[in-house]
């Protein structure tokens, strides 16, 4: 996946010894997590998956996320998260699951428009990206279903509530 080098801000967090993450912040758009609450919620989807992981988090303005979503799905405007799977490279990365690109204008009005606290539709995004990277799909109501329970689960024990019960006015 090309990136864009103008104004990312990128760390790369080594202190967690089972989540090297990258985190490159290519938008002014806020609120969005910092990094430590991004590796929270990494770490939290790959408990009891993997041992070990390595991935990037890329949180992207609108124009970026709609020409990813263009180029990739096919589709005419920004999406919420885009999960990028790395695939080939097991045996000489065996840990790098890939990329996340959160397009953060999104995922701002859509917790507002769900009356959802920011920050539990931001954790619930990552988890979803990352799920997504462990090979979870939602294709089919059957795997839709399985994802969504793992999901729940995940963001219950972070202390967020079911992301999929409508909000009061919704």
């Amino acid at each position: 996946m090309p990136m864009k080098a103008a104004g990312i801000r990128s760390y790369l967090h080594t202190i967690d010894p089972r989540v090297e993450l990258d985190v490159q912040y290519a938008t002014p758009c806020t609120p969005v997590p910092s990094k430590a609450q991004l590796r929270a919620w990494v770490r939290a989807a790959i408990a009891s998956r993997r041992e070990r992981v390595s991935l990037t988090v890329r949180v992207v303005g609108e124009e970026e996320g709609l020409e990813l979503n263009r180029r990739w799905r096919n589709a005419k405007k920004a999406t919420n998260v885009l999960a990028f799977p790395c695939s080939g490279l097991e045996a000489i990365m065996p840990d790098f699951l890939g990329d996340i690109v959160l397009c953060a204008p999104v995922v701002v009005r859509e917790a507002a428009a769900q009356h959802k606290a920011w920050e539990a539709h931001w954790a619930h995004l990552v988890i979803h990206g990352t799920l997504h990277l462990l090979g979870f799909e939602h294709a089919v109501p059957a795997q839709a279903t399985e994802m969504e329970q793992v999901e729940r689960t995940l963001l219950h024990g972070l202390g967020y509530s079911d992301p999929y019960l409508l909000s009061a006015g919704q």
